[in-house]
């Protein structure tokens, strides 16, 4: 199939394109570069099934693809705060242009939707039935709610229009490729650690997150577009619930570092406890994680290692 990849240059994207190259498939890889680099595709550029197209989703574009991973948007709180507007500009206008791709060609299309759509949860574990609790006014809410409303747009498309579409929402994930200085919490322990400095923990680090590593959450991203029964939205993440005073430790211990941990006030609307329920994942495209968190962060270190 010719397949699109919106934020492929991107740190998921990128892995995203590899895999579906592997599986012998055409692939258009659109990015704007705010956060993709071409430094994480530049090992594809030699493969004629491969082409790059540098483009902001915000504008409409005219392309022939038989299915689309709508991935582009700044997905790290220091990215995604930093231009506010524009962050919900891509999750709104972004995803209609994508969306009317998708109508016009008759193409599938996946959003990567995000579990900050459950915002600070007071359902725990989060299944996908819950509605979350999200501040629509808040720092955070250029993407949370911009990520609620593209699903909003996904679902009147496929009621209003019967476009083909899947809903993900991808709870963290972790690996290579992601950049040193996206103030997510994996990266900021890792460089901090290989650069001898405090890693910094909010609150009493007692916060837990689920880190799903990247190939894994390739893998469930393409089962869950490729089968037939379900359209979403469906959790893809890692159901093991880990603290953030654990994580700090675990990567001063794997990366040999002498650092120690400093504590920090939390920010505002910061969630305290963020864990997927995977059991549909399970049913659905017999899916989890299978990447222990030592080796994956094993692996993440050592591309920072060679990076940084």
């Amino acid at each position: 199939m010719r397949v699109l990849v919106t934020g492929g240059a991107g740190f998921i994207g990128s892995h995203l394109c590899e895999r579906l190259l592997e599986r012998g498939h055409e692939v258009l890889c659109l990015d704007n570069f705010f956060t993709g680099r071409k430094a994480n595709v530049l090992h594809l550029l030699g493969d004629p099934m491969f082409e790059i197209i540098r483009h902001d989703i915000v504008n409409p574009i005219f392309l022939e693809a038989d299915a689309v991973y709508n991935l582009a948007c700044p997905a790290s709180p220091v990215h995604y705060q930093h231009n506010a507007i524009k962050t919900v500009k891509t999750n709104v206008v972004g995803t209609l242009n994508m969306l009317g791709l998708a109508k016009r060609v008759g193409a599938r299309i996946l959003q990567a939707s995000t579990s900050e759509v459950y915002g600070d949860p007071a359902v725990h574990p989060q299944r996908e039935d819950y509605w979350g609790n999200v501040n629509p006014i808040g720092p955070r809410s250029c993407y949370d709610e911009g990520k609620r409303v593209a699903e909003t747009l996904m679902m009147d498309y496929h009621r209003q229009n019967g476009v083909d579409v899947r809903i993900a929402r991808i709870f963290n994930t972790y690996g290579p490729r992601m950049l040193p200085d996206d103030g997510r919490v994996v990266s900021n322990f890792i460089v901090q650690a290989l650069r001898g400095e405090p890693l910094t923990v909010y609150g009493d680090g007692s916060q837990t997150r689920s880190f799903c590593y990247v190939d894994d959450m390739v893998e469930g991203l393409i089962a869950f577009m490729e089968q037939e029964e379900e359209i979403g939205p469906l959790n893809l993440g890692n159901p093991e619930e880990t603290s953030m005073l654990e994580l700090a430790r675990l990567v001063i211990e794997l990366s040999g570092s002498r650092s120690e941990i400093a504590f920090r006030p939390l920010p505002q609307d910061d969630p305290r406890r963020r864990r997927p329920d995977i059991t549909k994942a399970r049913r659905l495209i017999g899916w989890e994680p299978r990447t222990p968190l030592e080796e994956g962060l094993a692996r993440t270190i050592e591309y920072f290692r060679k990076t940084l």
